[in-house]
């Protein structure tokens, strides 16, 4: 499953366009929509060169939740875009928590995430 386009869209309102280097609320080096790999002070990017980013950044996040959707869930395609949009923020190791605390259980995963807040 590929997130869509409500998802991205969901993803993008959530990180907002920056199209020069800036240190996030953690002091990481941020550019695009939330993008980090390899960011260095000073950077800057197009517009066309942010959304190719989050297109590459989002394959490692879809990779994840189809593996839990294949392995246990059966993910529809709103539960797919929420869970893609929190792995993008809060990580892989996150995902992997939330998901294995549902115990088959997709109502349990909804649930827990506000915890994440």
């Amino acid at each position: 499953m590929k997130t869509s386009k409500k998802g991205i869209d969901l993803i993008k309102s959530f990180e907002g366009l920056e199209l020069k280097a800036y240190r996030d609320a953690v002091g990481v080096l941020t550019i695009g929509y939330g993008h980090t790999k390899g960011v260095k002070e000073g950077d800057t990017i197009t517009t066309a060169k942010a959304e190719e980013l989050l297109t590459e950044d989002l394959k490692k996040f879809e990779d994840r939740v189809n593996y839990w959707s294949t392995k246990k869930y059966n993910f529809n395609q709103n539960e797919f875009d929420a869970l893609v949009s929190f792995t993008y923020n809060l990580g892989v190791g996150n995902l992997d928590k939330l998901v294995k605390n549902g115990k088959r259980n997709r109502g349990a995963i909804a649930d827990t995430i506000p915890a994440y807040n």
